[in-house]
């Protein structure tokens, strides 16, 4: 992950639309499936999937954009209902496609705007596949020791090679050892783009009301949502705790969870290949005929 990302058959190309210019990556044949990226710094979509793109791509057209704020994609999210801006602009997305319907895959932050996806237009999701997703009892407590780290990376004295390393390497992963100097060195490259700097992805809430609507278990919808759902989460996630996998489950009509042992924020790419064996065979269950 975070390596330069060779994949044959791998065409990448810019989608244009309402003022946006989203960076896609698009490999395989069949459903489509929307994997959405999380909000670190530095992250991109093929970096983010990199161990994850080439299997499903055997079952599944595989879409992979950098999300609006990211990679090379315009800057730029709404501080007031981030979730739901990110939701548009991949909806729009979908629309320029002209692509009806996705199983979508999100990893933290991504998942966050999977779900809202799912929650705006539940026509357009087949079914989530949830990472450790960002936006559940958010609310509910005081903000884990990773979040901190990830909202403090441009403020404190603005970004630096340290506060990257500490974060991937300590909060992010359960194994920092894992984590290559080069990967930490091409997501630090990525974050110091100075429109990124300019306007970060990733900022606390600016109200309240911002802070209430990026708390999923605050939504009433969620208890109505039938959008089969698979949550993935680490039992040794320190960025969003593992305890909103039995909020989700709980309050969703049609949500399955699976636990991993001795992982942290990074299922997809920590435990990669069981990741992609059930991600499949759930997807696939729920692809229709």
């Amino acid at each position: 992950m975070g390596q330069k990302i060779e994949i044959k058959g791998l065409k990448s190309t810019f989608v244009e639309f309402d003022n946006r210019k989203i960076f896609l990556s698009e490999i395989g044949e069949g459903f489509p499936v929307l994997l959405l990226h999380g909000g670190g710094a530095g992250a991109t979509g093929l970096s983010n999937y990199s161990r994850n793109i080439e299997a499903l791509a055997k079952h599944f057209r595989v879409l992979v954009p950098d999300m609006q704020g990211y990679g090379q994609s315009s800057k730029g999210v709404k501080r007031s209902d981030p979730f739901g801006d990110l939701a548009d602009v991949m909806l729009g997305l979908l629309d320029k496609l002209e692509i009806p319907k996705v199983h979508a895959v999100g990893n933290s932050y991504g998942g966050a705007c999977g779900l809202r996806m799912a929650l705006d237009r539940p026509e357009r999701v087949q079914s989530l596949v949830l990472m450790g997703p960002g936006g559940v009892n958010t609310t509910r407590g005081l903000p884990t020791k990773g979040i901190n780290q990830l909202l403090s990376y441009y403020a404190d004295g603005g970004p630096t090679r340290e506060k990257l390393r500490t974060f991937i390497r300590e909060y992010l992963v359960y194994d920092g050892s894992q984590v290559s100097e080069e990967l930490i060195e091409l997501r630090y490259q990525a974050s110091i783009d100075p429109e990124v700097i300019a306007s970060p992805p990733l900022q606390r809430p600016n109200s309240l009301k911002a802070a209430i609507r990026m708390d999923f278990s605050r939504d009433p919808r969620l208890k109505r949502c039938n959008t089969p759902t698979l949550v993935v989460w680490g039992a040794d996630d320190k960025v969003n705790r593992p305890s909103g996998a039995e909020t989700l489950q709980k309050t969703m009509k049609n949500c399955d969870v699976y636990l991993f042992a001795q992982t942290g924020h990074w299922v997809q790419w920590e435990r990669a290949e069981h990741f992609n064996a059930i991600t499949t065979s759930f997807m696939q269950q729920h692809t229709p005929a």
